[in-house]
Protein backbone atom coordinates (compact mmCIF):
# COMPACT_ATOMS: atom_id res chain seq x y z
CA UNK A 1 0.00 0.00 0.00
CA UNK A 2 1.29 3.32 -0.80
CA UNK A 3 -0.54 6.97 0.12
CA UNK A 4 -0.14 10.22 -0.25
CA UNK A 5 -2.14 13.39 1.58
CA UNK A 6 -3.54 15.55 -1.14
CA UNK A 7 -4.97 19.58 -0.58
CA UNK A 8 -4.24 22.37 2.26
CA UNK A 9 -7.25 23.57 3.75
CA UNK A 10 -9.49 20.34 3.13
CA UNK A 11 -7.13 17.50 2.50
CA UNK A 12 -7.81 14.03 1.17
CA UNK A 13 -5.87 10.88 2.01
CA UNK A 14 -5.35 9.02 -1.54
CA UNK A 15 -4.44 5.30 -1.03
CA UNK A 16 -3.31 2.83 -3.62
CA UNK A 17 -3.10 -0.65 -3.45
CA UNK A 18 0.41 -2.61 -4.37
CA UNK A 19 -1.75 -5.95 -4.61
CA UNK A 20 -4.88 -7.63 -4.60
CA UNK A 21 -6.41 -8.12 -1.37
CA UNK A 22 -5.36 -4.93 0.63
CA UNK A 23 -7.96 -3.13 2.24
CA UNK A 24 -8.53 0.11 4.38
CA UNK A 25 -11.87 1.00 5.92
CA UNK A 26 -13.55 3.95 7.32
CA UNK A 27 -16.54 4.52 9.03
CA UNK A 28 -19.90 4.63 6.77
CA UNK A 29 -19.78 7.57 4.52
CA UNK A 30 -16.22 8.29 4.81
CA UNK A 31 -15.02 7.64 1.06
CA UNK A 32 -15.09 10.31 -1.21
CA UNK A 33 -13.80 8.76 -4.60
CA UNK A 34 -12.15 5.36 -6.01
CA UNK A 35 -11.28 3.51 -8.98
CA UNK A 36 -12.44 0.82 -10.50
CA UNK A 37 -11.07 -2.78 -8.99
CA UNK A 38 -12.08 -2.20 -5.59
CA UNK A 39 -14.69 -3.91 -3.92
CA UNK A 40 -16.70 -2.16 -1.26
CA UNK A 41 -18.61 -4.33 1.63
CA UNK A 42 -19.84 -3.09 4.96
CA UNK A 43 -20.53 -4.72 8.40
CA UNK A 44 -20.25 -3.98 12.09
CA UNK A 45 -16.31 -5.11 12.11
CA UNK A 46 -15.83 -7.20 14.83
CA UNK A 47 -19.53 -7.72 15.67
CA UNK A 48 -22.29 -5.99 17.29
CA UNK A 49 -21.01 -4.94 20.38
CA UNK A 50 -17.87 -3.64 19.32
CA UNK A 51 -19.85 -1.47 16.96
CA UNK A 52 -22.01 -0.24 19.44
CA UNK A 53 -18.89 0.62 21.55
CA UNK A 54 -17.79 2.43 18.32
CA UNK A 55 -21.10 4.61 18.32
CA UNK A 56 -20.54 5.57 21.93
CA UNK A 57 -17.21 6.97 20.81
CA UNK A 58 -18.03 9.00 17.91
CA UNK A 59 -17.98 6.79 14.93
CA UNK A 60 -20.75 4.76 13.09
CA UNK A 61 -22.15 1.57 13.97
CA UNK A 62 -21.32 -0.23 10.52
CA UNK A 63 -17.81 0.63 8.94
CA UNK A 64 -17.01 -0.13 5.25
CA UNK A 65 -14.03 -1.75 4.15
CA UNK A 66 -12.88 -1.60 0.62
CA UNK A 67 -10.74 -4.18 -0.71
CA UNK A 68 -8.64 -4.12 -3.85
CA UNK A 69 -9.70 -6.29 -6.61
CA UNK A 70 -6.10 -6.08 -8.54
CA UNK A 71 -2.85 -3.72 -7.76
CA UNK A 72 -3.13 0.13 -8.89
CA UNK A 73 -6.64 0.10 -7.94
CA UNK A 74 -6.85 3.78 -5.90
CA UNK A 75 -9.09 5.10 -2.87
CA UNK A 76 -9.32 8.49 -1.22
CA UNK A 77 -10.66 9.53 1.69
CA UNK A 78 -11.83 12.78 2.36
CA UNK A 79 -11.00 15.04 5.70
CA UNK A 80 -14.93 16.54 7.49
CA UNK A 81 -13.44 20.08 8.15
CA UNK A 82 -10.82 22.34 7.72
CA UNK A 83 -7.20 21.07 8.81
CA UNK A 84 -4.88 18.20 8.29
CA UNK A 85 -4.71 14.66 7.81
CA UNK A 86 -1.87 12.94 10.33
CA UNK A 87 -0.47 9.62 8.70
CA UNK A 88 -0.06 7.52 12.36
CA UNK A 89 1.93 3.89 12.08
CA UNK A 90 0.53 2.20 14.82
CA UNK A 91 2.34 -0.49 15.85
CA UNK A 92 5.00 2.31 17.03
CA UNK A 93 4.62 2.44 21.07
CA UNK A 94 1.69 0.21 20.64
CA UNK A 95 -0.53 2.77 19.28
CA UNK A 96 -2.36 5.54 20.78
CA UNK A 97 -5.30 6.84 22.63
CA UNK A 98 -7.54 9.46 20.76
CA UNK A 99 -10.34 11.61 21.29
CA UNK A 100 -14.10 10.85 19.15
CA UNK A 101 -14.09 11.66 15.52
CA UNK A 102 -10.30 11.38 15.41
CA UNK A 103 -10.21 8.55 13.26
CA UNK A 104 -10.72 8.77 9.90
CA UNK A 105 -9.37 5.56 7.55
CA UNK A 106 -7.25 2.64 8.71
CA UNK A 107 -5.75 -0.51 7.19
CA UNK A 108 -7.67 -3.36 7.60
CA UNK A 109 -5.00 -5.11 9.96
CA UNK A 110 -5.56 -2.30 12.73
CA UNK A 111 -7.80 -2.42 15.36
CA UNK A 112 -10.19 0.39 16.69
CA UNK A 113 -11.35 -0.24 20.03
CA UNK A 114 -12.91 1.65 22.95
CA UNK A 115 -11.75 2.74 25.90
CA UNK A 116 -12.14 4.22 29.59
CA UNK A 117 -10.96 7.45 31.34
CA UNK A 118 -9.82 5.86 34.88
CA UNK A 119 -12.23 8.02 36.70
CA UNK A 120 -15.86 7.29 35.44
CA UNK A 121 -18.23 9.94 37.12
CA UNK A 122 -15.27 12.41 36.07
CA UNK A 123 -15.47 11.68 32.12
CA UNK A 124 -18.69 11.06 31.81
CA UNK A 125 -19.50 15.17 33.04
CA UNK A 126 -15.77 16.08 31.54
CA UNK A 127 -17.30 17.52 27.74
CA UNK A 128 -16.37 15.02 25.11
CA UNK A 129 -17.98 11.82 27.03
CA UNK A 130 -16.15 9.27 28.94
CA UNK A 131 -15.45 6.84 25.89
CA UNK A 132 -12.00 7.11 24.11
CA UNK A 133 -10.70 5.43 21.10
CA UNK A 134 -7.75 2.94 21.32
CA UNK A 135 -6.06 2.72 18.36
CA UNK A 136 -3.36 -0.40 18.07
CA UNK A 137 -2.19 -3.48 15.77
CA UNK A 138 -0.39 -3.14 12.42
CA UNK A 139 -0.37 -0.60 9.85
CA UNK A 140 -1.46 2.37 8.72
CA UNK A 141 -4.33 4.98 10.42
CA UNK A 142 -5.20 8.26 8.76
CA UNK A 143 -6.48 10.87 11.92
CA UNK A 144 -8.54 14.24 11.47
CA UNK A 145 -6.81 17.10 12.89
CA UNK A 146 -8.92 20.36 13.00
CA UNK A 147 -7.17 23.12 12.22
CA UNK A 148 -3.15 23.03 13.07
CA UNK A 149 -1.92 20.50 14.80
CA UNK A 150 0.50 20.87 17.89
CA UNK A 151 2.46 18.45 19.20
CA UNK A 152 4.01 17.91 22.85
CA UNK A 153 6.69 15.85 24.23
CA UNK A 154 5.79 15.67 28.38
CA UNK A 155 8.25 14.48 30.95
CA UNK A 156 7.36 12.26 32.95
CA UNK A 157 5.41 14.18 35.43
CA UNK A 158 5.14 17.21 33.79
CA UNK A 159 1.47 18.32 33.49
CA UNK A 160 -0.37 20.25 30.70
CA UNK A 161 -4.38 21.18 30.68
CA UNK A 162 -6.12 21.59 27.48
CA UNK A 163 -9.41 22.58 26.72
CA UNK A 164 -10.82 18.95 26.33
CA UNK A 165 -11.99 19.97 22.29
CA UNK A 166 -8.57 20.29 21.24
CA UNK A 167 -6.91 17.51 22.47
CA UNK A 168 -6.44 14.67 19.30
CA UNK A 169 -5.02 12.06 20.53
CA UNK A 170 -1.83 10.83 22.77
CA UNK A 171 0.75 7.73 23.91
CA UNK A 172 -0.79 5.36 25.94
CA UNK A 173 2.24 6.65 28.68
CA UNK A 174 0.65 10.03 29.32
CA UNK A 175 -2.20 9.77 32.13
CA UNK A 176 -5.84 11.12 31.35
CA UNK A 177 -8.27 13.13 33.35
CA UNK A 178 -11.15 15.41 33.52
CA UNK A 179 -10.50 18.09 36.60
CA UNK A 180 -12.82 21.21 37.45
CA UNK A 181 -12.10 23.93 37.04
CA UNK A 182 -11.58 26.23 40.32
CA UNK A 183 -13.20 28.78 41.21
CA UNK A 184 -17.40 30.15 41.14
CA UNK A 185 -16.37 33.31 39.07
CA UNK A 186 -14.20 31.64 36.78
CA UNK A 187 -16.84 28.98 35.90
CA UNK A 188 -19.38 31.50 35.12
CA UNK A 189 -17.80 34.71 33.93
CA UNK A 190 -14.31 32.96 32.26
CA UNK A 191 -15.48 31.56 29.26
CA UNK A 192 -13.81 28.24 29.11
CA UNK A 193 -16.53 25.77 30.78
CA UNK A 194 -16.78 23.73 33.56
CA UNK A 195 -13.70 21.27 32.63
CA UNK A 196 -10.44 21.27 31.86
CA UNK A 197 -8.70 17.99 30.47
CA UNK A 198 -5.30 17.17 32.80
CA UNK A 199 -2.75 15.04 30.68
CA UNK A 200 0.57 13.91 32.57
CA UNK A 201 3.56 12.91 30.82
CA UNK A 202 5.54 11.25 29.99
CA UNK A 203 4.65 10.57 26.22
CA UNK A 204 3.59 12.49 23.35
CA UNK A 205 0.69 14.45 23.10
CA UNK A 206 -1.60 15.75 19.93
CA UNK A 207 -3.07 19.06 20.29
CA UNK A 208 -5.58 20.63 17.46
CA UNK A 209 -6.27 24.49 17.27
CA UNK A 210 -9.71 24.28 16.08
CA UNK A 211 -12.33 23.23 18.63
CA UNK A 212 -15.15 22.13 16.40
CA UNK A 213 -17.77 22.75 19.10
CA UNK A 214 -16.92 25.57 20.08
CA UNK A 215 -17.03 26.58 16.68
CA UNK A 216 -19.85 25.04 16.14
CA UNK A 217 -21.90 26.83 18.72
CA UNK A 218 -20.89 30.05 17.34
CA UNK A 219 -22.47 29.34 13.97
CA UNK A 220 -25.51 28.42 15.64
CA UNK A 221 -25.77 31.73 17.18
CA UNK A 222 -26.33 33.40 13.82
CA UNK A 223 -29.20 30.70 12.69
CA UNK A 224 -32.48 31.89 12.74
CA UNK A 225 -34.35 29.96 15.32
CA UNK A 226 -37.98 31.02 14.27
CA UNK A 227 -39.67 34.43 12.58
CA UNK A 228 -38.35 36.71 10.36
Amino acid sequence: MQYRVIGDTMPAIEVMFDAPGESMYTQSGGMAWMTDGVEMSTNTKGGLMKGLGRMFSGESLFMATYRAERAGAMIAFASTVAGRILPVDVSVNGGLICQKGAFLCAQDSVNLDITFTKKFSAGLFGGEGFILQDINGQGMAFLEIDGDMVEKHLDAGEVLKVDTGNVVAFEKTVGYEIETVKGLGNIFFGGEGLFLTRLVGPGKVILQTQNIAEFAGRIARFIPTGGK
